[in-house]
Formats: C-alpha cells, sequence, structure tokens
C-alpha cells in the first residue's frame, strides 16, 4: 500500500530531495488527470543518472488500517488467494482465461508509465539474481522500545515469512532458478545501542543517522548505494552487505517499498508479527519486485487483490500471474 506523492522526489533510501525531478518527468508518472494527483516517485541512484524504484507512500487509511491489523479486513469480491487457490508454478505463462485481458491491460499500463522498465537494473529480482538465490536485510529501528533477542528473531522469521510468500508464486515457473530465496538479517540499525537488549554478535549494530535523523545502515554496505557490486569498503565485505531495508518507524501510518526496502510501522509489525499474512510488509515487498498500485483504475473484472491497496490481506490469484508477469519480461536480462 501507499501513497501517491508529489514532488519533491526522493533521494536515498526514502528521503525527499527538494527540488528533485524523477526520469518519468515530475515526480516520477505522466500525469494521468488534468487535476492534482498524488503520483509514484522515483529516487535518482546515488550513480548518477539512473532511476530508483518508485518510493510509495500509504494513504492515510488509519480505520482501515487498524481493522487490518485486527484481521478485520472486509474482503467483498476478492480474487482468490493464492494460496487457496494452489501455488504450484505452471512451467509456463498459461493464466486462467478470466485473468487474460486483466493482466495484459496491467502490462501495457506498465510499459506505458515505467520510464526504463527494462533498463532499470535493480528491482527484487536483480537483486536475488546477483546473489545467486539469497538476500540479505538490514533493519532500520527507528524507535525508542528497546528489542529484546526473542523480538529480533521474531521479526526475522516474519521477514522470510512474507518474502517467501511471494517467491513460492514464481518457483519452477519460466526457468526461475530458485525454489527458496533465503533472507538474512546481517544488521540492526539504531540510534542508542542500549535500545537493543542482547550482547551477542549474529547482526552487525549500526548507530550513524540518516539527514532526517532516522538510524541509518551502513551506506557502503548498501546495494541501493553501490548497484555495482563494490563492497570494498563495508566493514564486513561483500558477505555483511545488505540488499534492502526494513524500515521500522515508530508511528508511521501505512507503508513505502521500493528497490530500497520496505517502511512499515514498528508498532504494527510487532502487533502483526506471528500473524501468517503481513498485509502492508506484503504489499510493499510487491512494490520491490515491481508490482504498481492501482489507486487511479483497475484492470477488467478484477476484485479485490493486495496491490489494489485496502481491497485485500494476501497475495491472490491476479498478483501471483502479475508477479509472473514480471519475471517473464525480464528473465532475457539473465540469459535465461
Amino acid at each position: 500500500m501507499s501513497v501517491r506523492f508529489v514532488s519533491p522526489c526522493v533521494s536515498g533510501e526514502g528521503r525527499q530531495l527538494s527540488g528533485a525531478r524523477g526520469p518519468l518527468g515530475g515526480c516520477g508518472r505522466r500525469p494521468r488527470t488534468a487535476t492534482p494527483r498524488r503520483c509514484a516517485a522515483r529516487s535518482r541512484s546515488p550513480h548518477g543518472s539512473e532511476p530508483g524504484m518508485p518510493k510509495r507512500r500509504l494513504r492515510g487509511l488509519r480505520a482501515l488500517l487498524t481493522a487490518t491489523a485486527a484481521g478485520a479486513l472486509s474482503l467483498i469480491g476478492f480474487t482468490a488467494p493464492a494460496d487457496a487457490a494452489g501455488t504450484g508454478a505452471s512451467d509456463t505463462w498459461n493464466p486462467p482465461s478470466n485473468l487474460v485481458q486483466p493482466l495484459n491491460e496491467v502490462w501495457r499500463h506498465v510499459e506505458s508509465t515505467y520510464p526504463d522498465l527494462y533498463g532499470f537494473k535493480n528491482y527484487g529480482w536483480d537483486q536475488v539474481m546477483a546473489n545467486k538465490g539469497s538476500l540479505n536485510y538490514c533493519v532500520r529501528w527507528e524507535s525508542d522500545q528497546p528489542v529484546t533477542a526473542q523480538m529480533r528473531d521474531q521479526i526475522h522469521t516474519a521477514l522470510k515469512r512474507q518474502s517467501k510468500k511471494w517467491i513460492d508464486q514464481v518457483a519452477g515457473f519460466e526457468k526461475f532458478p530458485y525454489n527458496d530465496v533465503p533472507v538474512k538479517i546481517v544488521g540492526w540499525a539504531v540510534k542508542n545501542r542500549s535500545t537493543l537488549q542482547w550482547s551477542d554478535n549474529s547482526v552487525d549494530i549500526y548507530t550513524g543517522l540518516d539527514g532526517g535523523g532516522a538510524p541509518q545502515c551502513a551506506p557502503d554496505c548498501g546495494r541501493f548505494f553501490h548497484q555495482d557490486g563494490n563492497y570494498s569498503k563495508c566493514p564486513g565485505g561483500a558477505a555483511r552487505h545488505y540488499d534492502q531495508s526494513l524500515w521500522l518507524t515508530k508511528g508511521f501510518g501505512g507503508g513505502a517499498g521500493g528497490d530500497w526496502g520496505q517502511r512499515i510501522g514498528s508498532e504494527y509489525m510487532l502487533g502483526a508479527v506471528n500473524q501468517d499474512n503481513i498485509h502492508i510488509l506484503l504489499h510493499e515487498i510487491g512494490h520491490t519486485y515491481g508490482l504498481d498500485d492501482f489507486y487511479d483504475w483497475s484492470p477488467t473484472g478484477v476484485g479485490g487483490f493486495l496491490m489494489k491497496a485496502g481491497s485485500a490481506d494476501r497475495i491472490t490469484e491476479f498478483d501471483k500471474w502479475m508477479y509472473r508477469d514480471f519475471w517473464r519480461h525480464l528473465k532475457s536480462r539473465y540469459g535465461l
């Protein structure tokens, strides 16, 4: 889920840069109407002209989010959940007949609104392939709430569970080479070391801050900042680099997602940590792999689905085939 927001666009991991203009023109999307619209901004890469993935913000649907966290979201007319429909991957592109038209509409929309769809090289897909089938995360804990070792491990388990739900939809499909993509948390960033109530060295600890005063994992170790894969200045070397950040912010109502990772409320994450489907996090991970929002249009004949904010709380059959569609259009870049 995310709110489309107007200029200024973003630079770095979700921070606004005054006066910046995304490569899509304006804030990264073509104007959709004559009236002001909120739009998905793209951030600029630290390497120059290459854009970052859309940086997303959620609409202020606090009542809806509260209902979602309580498991009370009403899913009226939603597409069948992918787990209910079966996640066994088809070897080739063969979506259900009722989804063919809306899937074609979605991809035409993607091709017409993403300015560098095929040139951009930091989708979640690119990260998985660069790591030969794994992902590294760093947690940005923007809260003064103490974190125990048990809480740390619960967050890791929850993140792995949500990531796996997406990978399961593409395992075995159209030469996707991995049945499982392990997720490792290699570091935590925090303002005060004392907030983290463990003494083991299982993860790297960072106490540096970004320009907005939020805890920041070492840029020298971050793929967002080093998309060339050069981690020579990372204290732990390439093995301790992180591909994405899980940014957990006290009082953050909603979510954001892009190639840099995902941002959700710390209270929301802790409250949902044992849920099978952590709705907002799942949605934001979808953005990391390139999936779009659907605030101002709906594909023909499709009811609720995860990437249409507030209309489903899990990956549906339609989400699954949109996800697969992205893979099948990008796989040639990996020689597959």
